[in-house]
């Protein structure tokens, strides 16, 4: 069904209840009709009522979101416009008719409201997020193919790392794959295109030889190919460090999509935060529960947007906190 489609089925479906509240309307005889003025201030207040109602538990959810520092205000402001306006315009009408903005029904309908939301309470919602389908596209899609051994073709991540450090005679203090989740969700060509220009005194990254071709038959494809990509951190006056790092394609590909908004409508409302949680959260879960797959990846998430930050930085201090004597390590190979 096409979003043209979908919005006019919901136009239809409210006109058909306009037209129902009509019908009661008129076959009820016995209903007090009154002034057009008292009609009006009570259906305001009610939509005053309904409002608040509502925005009982949004309020809740926004605190929580503002205490975790993931509210996007603007955006939600601009988001519930429409709802912000017409909330206004039935609290000015109020005051204009000098009538009461609440009154006591307010409280017998929020503890009805209450009643009817309890058994919902154990419904668990059955749609999932953008970011958390495709954390777990990524993950049964790339990573169970590159990280454990397949005990066949594929020695595993570990052993891969251990053959690419005997060949190319360098040392991984970190044997994990480095992930970067961006905050713009914009993945590079290549990571270095995050270097600072001009700042010679910052540490760089710059790409290496890679890791041996992981090939696979994966869903009719013969021989797929996967492979990991080698950087080093290049630093002023000290040793080089050299890790496996990469972004998340499937968020690159999501930041392609949104760039096209005219084209893929359903998005228009999607939130690049949400998705980029939801994304590191449930990706996080999953290696966790995988014992194959646990402690093989870390996941670096890089505000991209900040001109401040240097990605060579973050994951040297990645590094750090993970190996806190890799400079041992690395004076030992010298």
């Amino acid at each position: 069904m096409s979003p043209d489609t979908k919005y006019l089925n919901n136009y239809r479906i409210f006109y058909v209840q306009i037209l129902l509240a009509l019908c009661i309307v008129f076959a009820c005889p016995n209903l007090d009709h009154g002034s057009a003025e008292a009609w009006a201030s009570n259906i305001a207040r009610h939509v005053i009522h309904l409002y608040l109602l509502k925005a009982s538990r949004g309020l809740v959810v926004v605190a929580h979101s503002a205490f975790a520092k993931r509210l996007d205000l603007a955006k939600l402001c601009g988001e519930n416009q429409k709802h912000w306006l017409l909330f206004a315009a039935a609290v000015g009408l109020l005051v204009y008719l000098k009538q009461p903005i609440v009154n006591e029904q307010l409280l017998l309908m929020y503890i009805a409201y209450l009643v009817t939301k309890y058994p919902d309470l154990d419904v668990k919602s059955r749609s999932i997020s953008y970011g958390t389908g495709m954390a777990c596209s990524f993950f049964e899609g790339y990573l169970r193919h590159i990280l454990p051994s397949d005990g066949h073709r594929y020695v595993g991540f570990d052993e891969n790392i251990r053959v690419y450090e005997a060949n190319q005679s360098v040392r991984l203090p970190v044997k994990r794959l480095f992930i970067i989740i961006t905050k713009t969700l914009y993945s590079p060509p290549d990571l270095k295109d995050f270097n600072k220009p001009g700042r010679p005194d910052l540490a760089y990254v710059e790409a290496c030889k890679s890791l041996d071709t992981v090939i696979k038959d994966v869903a009719g494809v013969k021989n797929r190919t996967y492979k990991n990509s080698a950087y080093k951190i290049v630093r002023k006056n000290a040793a080089n460090v050299m890790i496996t790092a990469e972004c998340a394609t499937p968020l690159h590909t999501l930041y392609l999509v949104l760039r096209n908004r005219a084209i893929y409508t359903d998005l228009e409302g999607i939130n690049e935060a949400e998705v980029v949680r939801d994304f590191c959260e449930m990706l996080t879960s999953i290696l966790e529960k995988n014992p194959d797959c646990n402690n093989k990846c870390e996941i670096v998430y890089f505000d991209n947007t900040n001109p401040d930050l240097n990605l060579a930085d973050v994951l040297l201090e990645r590094i750090k906190q993970i190996a806190p004597n890799f400079e041992e390590l690395l004076e030992a190979d010298l």
